[in-house]
Order: structure tokens, then sequence, then C-alpha cells
């Protein structure tokens, strides 16, 4: 059935038996394999902010909305955008969607499933009409490999992507400004990607866990009912680099030894505090010579916890500690912030949905925080939001063996049009 009939949607508390739902799942996970291959490396799944094996993706996913009977669009940060049209031509919005870009050596289902399960779920109406149009959006960027600022995509979306942002550079020294222009796309015009709020009814995102929570409990899904806060800094520790064979150990000012000294010590104070993670993923020691003393080390520093207050008090103590180990050892210690997200909650009127539409589909109900940041969190600014979990086979995310069960997707496609039903029904 076309959706150009104009088709209603049939009682939205009705049986959903006539739908495949494992086919539909099994079909949304194929398509994370296809996309899969487009990749900047040979070998491994990298694709970043705009890169050329976007602009591969792009076509695919256009060309699979376009036979949903979906208009598509392209803003001008590069998210891609299906529209399913609603009853009437000024209904309302409801949106769905996740990113498309990922992290460096990367699993196929991060961000991508969310885009993958939200198609499954237009194609799942058969043309039906709903009395709110849907849209799906593949964000362009949200884990800030590229230019080190996540969210770029759900940033232009909610009206928060600033013009400070087009001036970021990327290793090779090119800016997102000129990112943007080299994908075809006209800066001047960000603005116009941002969503009216009134428009907006909501947002969801499915997403895998990415931890190991779900598969312990033996729970096919997760119901988000918020999202971390998280710092991010970069920490730098400087002594004097110095001859490995002449300076002796009580002269010396080895940046590296302090660094180490106090990454013992964030994970330390991390494991005392509940729920708090902390977390140095880079470290580089210069100038890097086996037989020279490191004379600098630059380090990252995550820090996470459902509550912002913990969370600073957190940073504070964590930097604290590191002058008292840099005044120890005669070094000198510089530090900056480089992003600050508040904790998010999660809309409860949406996650109640949610909890109806699973249980009424036979899965028990798992409220869980994301320690993870999601475009979901950058959403909320614009309308109600919330995130539905699949499990994660062995915890693992950002890795290449990234997996994710058939009959998981096919329960969240379950729960999915469920909940879209019951949107309908109280519209």
């Amino acid at each position: 059935m076309s959706c150009d009939q104009g088709s209603t949607l049939p009682d939205p508390t009705m049986s959903l038996s006539d739908v495949n739902f494992s086919k539909l799942a099994l079909e949304a996970l194929e398509r994370c394999r296809v996309l899969a291959r487009f990749s900047e490396e040979p070998g491994r799944l990298t694709r970043t902010f705009l890169s050329p094996p976007m602009r591969a993706v792009h076509e695919s996913l256009t060309d699979w909305m376009r036979g949903l009977g979906m208009a598509v669009r392209t803003d001008a940060v590069g998210n891609l955008i299906g529209h399913y049209p609603g009853h009437s031509p000024d209904a309302p919005l409801f949106l769905l969607g996740s990113h498309v870009d990922t992290v460096r050596d990367a699993g196929r289902y991060d961000g991508l499933l969310g885009v993958t399960l939200s198609l499954a779920l237009v194609k799942a109406l058969e043309g039906r009409r709903l009395p709110f149009a849907i849209e799906v959006i593949a964000f362009s960027e949200e884990e800030g490999v590229r230019f080190g600022m996540p969210f770029l995509g759900s940033k232009a979306v909610t009206g928060q992507f600033t013009p400070e942002l087009l001036k970021l550079q990327d290793a090779q020294g090119q800016t997102v400004e000129e990112a943007i222009r080299a994908f075809g796309l006209e800066p001047a015009h960000i603005p116009q990607a941002a969503y009216n709020p009134a428009q907006v009814k909501g947002f969801l995102e499915f997403h895998i866990e990415q931890g190991p929570v779900l598969e312990a409990l033996g729970y096919p899904l997760g119901l988000v009912e918020a999202i971390v806060g998280q710092s991010r800094l970069e920490v730098a520790f400087r002594g004097q680099a110095g001859h490995a064979g002449t300076t002796p150990m009580h002269l010396r000012k080895d940046a590296l030894a302090g660094a180490a000294e106090w990454m013992v010590l964030v994970e330390r104070e991390a494991r005392e505090e509940q729920g708090l993670v902390a977390t140095v993923g880079m470290i580089t020691a210069l100038p890097g010579a086996a037989n020279v003393i490191p004379g600098e080390v630059q380090m990252s520093l995550d820090v996470r916890h459902p509550y912002d207050e913990v969370r600073s008090l957190a940073v504070a103590n964590l930097v604290t500690r590191a002058q008292q180990v840099a005044q120890r050892r005669g070094l000198e210690l510089d530090y900056r912030t480089l992003y600050e997200q508040a904790a998010v909650p999660c809309d409860p009127e949406l996650n109640e949905r949610l909890a109806l539409s699973a249980q009424a589909q036979g899965y028990p109900v798992h409220r869980m925080v994301s320690g993870a940041g999601h475009d979901a969190m950058i959403m909320s600014a614009l309308c109600p939001s919330t995130l539905l979990f699949l499990r994660s086979p062995g915890g693992l995310s950002h890795h290449p063996e990234e997996s994710v069960w058939p009959q998981d997707a096919e329960a969240a496609l379950r729960v999915g049009l469920d909940f879209l039903h019951r949107l309908a029904a109280e519209a």
C-alpha cells in the first residue's frame, strides 16, 4: 500500500501479529552491515563527520528512505532527514533517529542501528498515515572524533550550533566550515536546520547499550531514565627532558612518572564514589624516545556521573590531586576544560508509554541510566526525548566485535511500533 493513498491507521491498540518483525529486524541489521563497508580506513570501520564515505552512506539511506515513500533532504550541517507524512500537511512531527558517524576502528551498530530500526518502523506502517508525521534523522556527527567536539549534528537541529564551532580544526588543519563547504553544503544556512519546538511532539532514539548490564540481567531492552553528565579535560604535566643514562634518579623531573602517579589516583578516587567513572583515555609522552626522560605528558580526562554536583566536585578533586603530584615532583601542571555536558533526564511521559508498550509486547521493563552521551540528551532541549537501549552481547561497543542479537532488534521494533500506535491513539 503506498503512503500516497493516505490511508488511515487501524485501531492503534490493535494486535501487531500481521507484521513480520523478524524479517524487519534482519533487514535492519543487514543494512548496518552494508553501510559498514563505507570507511575512511581499509580493513576497519572509521567514518567521521562529513568524510568522503559519508556520501556513500547518504546515497544508500536516501534510496531506502525514498523506497518507503519518504521525502529526503540534507540540512546545512549534513544531517540526512527522511519525512514520512501524517494525515495532514500541517501535522506535528515525531522524530526518530541516531548518528551515522563512528569512532575509529568501530563496530557497525553504534548509532547506525538507531537509524535502520527507525526506517524499519516506517516500513512496518505499510503506508498508513498517523496523526503526526515522522522524520527519521541520520545525524552527521555525534562522536566528536574529527573536530574534538561531539553532537554537531543534533546541536544544529536544536538551534545550539554556535558560530564558534565553525572555527574548530581537525588534525589536518581543516575547519568545520571548510569541511561543510567541501561536502557541498552552505554553513550560512545552519540556523535553518533548527526545528520549531512548537511543531515537534518528541524524539525517540534506539541505541545499543554499550555495556554489560542488560546481558547480565538477561533482558533484551532497557528504558533509559537519564543520561549522565560529562566533563572532558586536557591535562599536561611538564618537567625536564634529559638523557636516560646520565641523569641520576634523584635529580629527575620525569613528567611521565608524575602522570602515572596521578592516573592511579584517578582510578582510586573514582572507585570510592558510587556511580562515578573517570578515565584517562589518551596519553602522549614527549619527546617520545626510549633513551630520553619524558619532559612533557599530555592526557585526556573524562569524568561522568548521574548528578552534576557530584561530577563537578570529583573534577575539582582530581585537579587538586594533579596539582599536589606536580608540586611534590617539581613539575608544572596545565589543564583546561574542553567540554561540559549536564546530566539530562529522559522524558517521563514518553518513558511511561514505552513501558506500557514493552509490557504489552511481553518484555520486562528495566529502567536504567546511560553512562554514555547520546543525541537524545541534546534533543531534550528541543522536545520531550528518550532513549531505548538494546542489549550489547559481551558488553562490547566502540569495538569491531560489537554485535546485536536479531531477537533484540525484533523486540525493539515490536515495542517501537506499539509505542507509535499509542501516540496515535492519544492524538
